[in-house]
């Protein structure tokens, strides 16, 4: 967790309401940070259904590959997070880490093995000692608690400057049901299924591959539409999990993800992932500035996405965003090396509301004052116009300051 707080960091937190069915407790291991909560343990007392994305990495970590592994069950009663180490390329170390702290926790929980999820976020290639948090499961399953949901966001963090929370209502069939959501990320993010560390829990009852159905259409527009970096983490993993409890309020369980019934549920699912994903944005390390990167007039939202997300994984677009230069050449390069159609000659590009590009040359009317006033601002709307066809995307993305290289330059030491 960096000393300073992001100048783009939310001025509050929601208030985040008990979930019914789920507790949870965290405690501080020592597993690289001192003195800070860095196990989180979250406990339903029932079983939940469960559904996930994770990395589409080819070097995934361990934790990773023993959730896909339990996935196909469909049940969850319990999740063990930890932060300062990602138990990622630690070999035949890292499954016996992954198996003794599923022990643990089945044992702690009074449950099978198949029905404990783990996630780990830290440093890549160092070797977990789970006998830290091993031990503390026992204890933590006895304290867990349902008004948690900060202090859970809290322990999850790494090179986060503040917690990331969510919540939301819908309505199934005349029912009220809640979401919330926590999740971790502030560098090594790039949109390739889901943000950093993310877990979502909602009272509906739903079962599990309705929410899987729902999970995997809802991460496209927010978590695979956000970018700090470019780089892809070996940890990535987003989970949502249904209690059930809303049953006792006499909400019928969806077992179908056409259920018109889920209208409001899934609006409202969607929101909540958005948010936690430009919450992660924001966070980006060192970030001072928040891009929102709308192209239009693609041949495909396909083609419209990688053209957005070429521009906004650009070092330069990004570093003259730091620094505050309307540089919309940059945004011509990018979009000019995306692979995708484009003519330079229908090329139109927005900063902000002030137009500084149409028919692939600058605007006659164009104002270097104007355009540099929408530089000045935390968050800088750029909006790209191909002129080819109806696709459409939007990305967001963070500036690249001096700041993420001081970070990562000094990360594990």
């Amino acid at each position: 967790m960096s000393a300073t707080i992001s100048p783009l960091a939310p001025k509050s937190y929601p208030d985040m309401p008990s979930l019914r069915g789920v507790r949870m407790a965290t405690a501080s291991a020592g597993i690289k940070y001192k003195n800070r909560t860095d196990v989180l343990m979250m406990v339903f007392d029932e079983p939940a259904a469960v559904a996930g994305v994770f990395t589409k990495s080819k070097c995934p970590s361990a934790p990773v590959d023993f959730c896909r592994a339990n996935l196909s069950h469909g049940i969850a009663r319990t999740v063990v997070v930890n932060s300062g180490n990602a138990n990622a390329f630690t070999g035949v170390k890292g499954r016996a880490a992954t198996e003794l702290t599923a022990k643990s926790a089945s044992e702690a929980v009074g449950c099978g093995e198949n029905e404990v999820y783990l996630a780990s976020t830290g440093v890549i290639g160092e070797p977990l000692d789970a006998t830290k948090f091993a031990g503390v499961l026992g204890d933590m399953h006895k304290t867990a608690t349902g008004d948690f949901w900060l202090e859970a966001a809290k322990a999850i963090m790494t090179t986060d400057t503040y917690p990331k929370v969510a919540t939301r209502t819908a309505e199934i069939g005349g029912v009220t049901v809640t979401i919330n959501g926590i999740a971790k990320g502030a560098g090594m993010i790039a949109p390739d299924m889901a943000t950093m560390l993310s877990f979502v829990v909602t009272d509906a009852d739903i079962t599990a591959p309705v929410l899987q159905s729902l999970l995997s259409a809802g991460v496209e527009p927010s978590f695979n539409s956000m970018t700090v970096d470019s780089d892809t983490s070996t940890s990535d993993t987003l989970m949502l999990f249904a209690t059930g409890a809303a049953a006792k309020d006499g909400q019928t369980q969806i077992v179908n993800a056409r259920d018109p019934a889920l209208a409001s549920f899934r609006d409202a699912l969607n929101a909540l992932l958005k948010d936690l994903a430009i919450q992660v944005a924001r966070d980006g390390e060192g970030a001072t500035k928040m891009l929102e990167i709308t192209v239009t007039g693609a041949e495909s939202d396909a083609a419209a996405k990688t053209i957005a997300l070429s521009i906004a994984n650009s070092p330069l677009v990004k570093t003259a965003a730091a620094g505050e230069d309307a540089n919309w050449g940059r945004i011509v390069m990018a979009v000019g090396k995306a692979g995708e159609a484009a003519d330079r000659d229908k090329l139109a590009i927005w900063f902000g509301d002030v137009r500084v590009a149409v028919n692939g040359e600058r605007d006659a009317g164009y104002s270097e004052e104007a355009a540099s006033n929408v530089m000045k601002g935390q968050d800088i709307p750029v909006r790209v116009d191909l002129g080819l066809g109806s696709g459409k995307a939007t990305v967001w993305t963070c500036d690249l300051t001096k700041e993420y290289v001081a970070i990562n330059g000094d990360y594990r030491s």
